[in-house]
């Protein structure tokens, strides 16, 4: 039998709508099940806190545990693979962290395109890096630092937590802008390279405020410059780097994302949630206190700073000449 075109037409756009509404309606019972939240830090670090704290609030906001799942190594290539690869029902996602970002134009096989392949849930906000010296180092001020460096070229070391990293790159950025050169010298990890820097191995790391501010307090650092663009309030007698080189800005940006094709509702119901979250005062002064810095952003916002933020690292990645495998 011939349908007439008209009946074949309503009953294509019925077909179409019948198949459509069980991805409609699960993503409005959504979260019905635990949700996972991948890290690609190893437990402890910032980014690791600061996941904890906004999956601990999106369990409260929407009902369902957000539990955090580290998934370190390759630079958080591994973690970011797992959500890549995983079903885009909103169960899997992934703690977007500046690395992310680095990693597009420094890893030259990647089995991934994260701006293509990870949908942008929203933003968290940024944990602010700060220059740090040993005591003992002679330069009491960025610019001491720049005079210091261009008199001993190649003769600073500056440490890392490893080679292809944010407090890595941080680095290479300064040195790019403020045209000078440094000896990197990578750690293993967090605490080697603070170690490294308190015993006078190495003079200079650029590492995020969250773990260092302690050390800061103590004298056993000695803060030279925030890296964001205006001040923070965790140490506000410390300037910013761009107060001496015009155009430096770090901030170690973390959010969330999800797989690609994730249904747009449930990725909404996500910022919501997000956004509610780091407008609750309890969890803005968690973060704060931290020296951390909340931001919220719609998923399209988000979005485009990514794409932003991917461009600048690799103009960085190509004056450092580092690429890994």
């Amino acid at each position: 039998m011939t349908l007439p075109r008209r009946r074949f037409l309503q009953f294509a756009a019925g077909s179409a709508a019948v198949c459509a509404f069980p991805n409609f309606a699960a993503a409005l019972d959504y979260p019905a099940r635990p949700v996972r939240l991948v890290v690609g830090f190893a437990a402890g670090g910032a980014p690791d806190i600061v996941g904890r704290l906004i999956g601990q609030s999106l369990s409260e906001r929407l009902g369902q545990p957000f539990a955090v799942e580290n998934r370190p190594g390759a630079g958080t290539n591994i973690g970011t693979e797992t959500v890549v690869r995983a079903a885009p029902d909103g169960y899997t996602l992934l703690l977007i962290a500046e690395p992310n970002m680095v990693n597009a134009s420094l890893y030259a096989n990647l089995n991934f395109n994260f701006v293509r392949d990870i949908a942008p849930v929203g933003s968290i906000g940024g944990t602010p890096f700060v220059m740090v010296v040993n005591p003992e180092f002679p330069a009491k001020t960025v610019a001491e630092f720049i005079a210091y460096a261009k008199t001993n070229p190649g003769k600073i070391n500056m440490t890392s937590t490893g080679t292809g990293n944010l407090t890595h790159f941080s680095g290479e950025l300064f040195k790019m802008l403020a045209g000078i050169d440094m000896v990197h010298v990578p750690a293993h990890g967090e605490m080697e390279a603070q170690s490294d820097l308190m015993t006078g191995r190495v003079e200079v790391m650029f590492d995020p405020i969250i773990s260092s501010i302690g050390f800061i307090k103590a004298g056993k650092l000695r803060a030279l410059a925030v890296t964001t663009a205006t001040r923070v309030a965790t140490l506000p007698d410390i300037p910013t780097i761009s107060e001496t080189v015009p155009g430096y800005e770090v901030t170690g940006t973390i959010g969330i994302g999800a797989p690609k094709d994730t249904a747009v509702e449930i990725i909404a119901k996500l910022n919501d949630g997000m956004n509610a979250s780091l407008a609750d005062e309890s969890v803005k002064t968690r973060l704060v206190d931290l020296g951390f810095l909340p931001a919220a952003m719609k998923p399209a916002e988000f979005g485009r700073f990514i794409a932003e933020d991917t461009d600048k690292w690799a103009k960085v990645v190509q004056f450092a000449g580092v690429k890994l495998e």
